[in-house]
């Protein structure tokens, strides 16, 4: 399946510039994580790529044409608001919904079982959706995404609300969305759920987008953390290193430092004083996870890495 591709989004809301020439690409078979603290532009690009929102300037392609009205039919779209009618039973709404999306009746109920079974609500049918515990109303919205076999999905905050086994769940369905080709993007909070799940991942700042590529990607700086575990050490043993040695914490046995990249003069240095300091029980190369990553880019702490659209 084809590319999904944002160029040069601008969207204003009064005096509020809501998204400022957002561009990024979610390519084919790929799960593209979109974070960003709230209000910053997510759920606005979002509903732009649904139609429900029409942006000021810029486009959405997919497969190289715009995603127009007819060909928004092959999206699948979780909204961050429950998006179901409260009253009607999980069945009939999603059979329904199948076969707004042109799915004949007999492959619309098809479809409604397989995906109630798959996402663990087969039992909750016949029950109108209010009456529904969050969790599973969210696998229903999910449902409700899927139903008619998308070739896009775009998934505002899915994983809000759920236990973990229906977040062990959602993960597996992406995963097996993605594995047979569909371009997937969705928004989270849950940092650990995006640098697990997504090949790529997009930080967005009051609407523009700062940072953008895989996790290794956005590791890169032009410095390197170094993790290091000396024991029966001195505590002050590391104020020993020399000044291209950066220390960024120690308790004695557990120290952190910083050097710059390639430089293995500094990282010998280290060594050999660690040695002469006790027992070198470790070494290795610190890497930090997603949520420090976000604080860093957030706070201006990093060069932001963009990668090229096209």
């Amino acid at each position: 399946m084809p590319d999904l591709v944002v160029d040069g989004l601008v969207k204003k809301f009064g005096s509020l510039v809501a998204l400022k020439q957002l561009t990024f690409r979610v390519r084919e078979g790929e799960i593209f994580g979109f974070v960003g603290a709230n209000g910053a532009g997510k759920t606005t690009a979002m509903r732009i790529m649904l139609g429900v929102l029409a942006a000021d300037r810029g486009t959405v392609t997919f497969a190289g044409a715009p995603l127009d009205f007819a060909s928004r039919r092959q999206v699948g779209y979780m909204p961050e608001e429950r998006g179901l009618y409260p009253k009607m039973r999980v069945g009939d709404q999603l059979t329904y919904l199948a076969q707004l999306h042109g799915l004949s009746p007999a492959a619309a109920k098809a479809a409604m079982e397989h995906w109630t079974d798959r996402l663990g609500v087969a039992e909750r049918r016949g029950d109108e959706v209010h009456k529904l515990s969050l969790g599973n109303q969210q696998r229903v919205q999910l449902a409700a995404a899927l139903i008619h076999n998308p070739s896009v999905l775009v998934l505002d905050e899915p994983f809000s609300g759920l236990d973990p086994i229906a977040v062990k769940v959602m993960s597996e369905v992406l995963i097996e969305q993605a594995a047979r080709g569909v371009p997937v993007i969705f928004s989270s909070h849950q940092l650990d759920l995006v640098e697990r799940l997504c090949d790529r991942v997009g930080i967005i700042r009051d609407g523009e987008l700062i940072a953008c590529g895989t996790i290794s990607q956005l590791r890169q700086t032009p410095e390197q953390t170094i993790d290091i575990t000396v024991s029966g050490a001195a505590p002050t043993w590391s104020a020993q290193l020399p000044p291209a040695v950066r220390v960024v914490e120690s308790d004695g046995e557990h120290t952190r430092v910083v050097i710059a990249a390639g430089d293995g003069q500094a990282r010998r240095a280290l060594v050999h004083l660690a040695i002469q300091a006790g027992e070198l029980q470790e070494i290795r190369n610190y890497y930090p996870p997603l949520t420090e990553l976000y604080a860093d880019v957030m706070a201006g702490g990093r060069d932001n890495v963009l990668e090229e659209t096209t």
